[in-house]
Parts: C-alpha cells; sequence; structure tokens
C-alpha cells in the first residue's frame, strides 16, 4: 500500500492548485476539521500564510467573518 498523504499535505497541495483555503473548504474538500491548528504546525515548519479576513452573510442574513489563508511569497 502506498504512503498516506497527511492533512499538512493536503492543505498545501489545495493552496498550490487553488491559491487560497478556508475552514468552511478544508471542512467541505478535504475532510479537515481544525484548519487553523494545521496552519500553525505548518508555520512551524516553515511555511509562510497570508491571512484575509472575509465577511459575508450567513442563510439567516446574519453577517459572519472567518479567515481565508494562502501561501505568502517568500521574499516578497
Amino acid at each position: 500500500m502506498g504512503q498516506k498523504i497527511t492533512q499538512k499535505e493536503l492543505i498545501i497541495k489545495y493552496l498550490k492548485d487553488f491559491g487560497s483555503i478556508s475552514s468552511w473548504e478544508a471542512y467541505a474538500e478535504l475532510g479537515i476539521t481544525q484548519l487553523g491548528a494545521r496552519i500553525f504546525e505548518l508555520k512551524e515548519k516553515g511555511y509562510v500564510f497570508k491571512k484575509e479576513r472575509v465577511k459575508r452573510l450567513n442563510r439567516y442574513g446574519r453577517e459572519i467573518a472567518f479567515d481565508k489563508y494562502s501561501l505568502a511569497e517568500v521574499g516578497a
């Protein structure tokens, strides 16, 4: 059997393929429920991220906010 891909590897692949990821995308697309914890672990490994605070209205018209992460250009 092949080696199982880790959640952190899935996140990096998703970021490279799609440019950014939110906690909803991490859950819906990858089955990852604690994106912030995985981002923290990736930072400890040397990855650098940009974090954008996004605001939207939920289905009940209430404003919600969440973080959206992307890989930062190192040295930029």
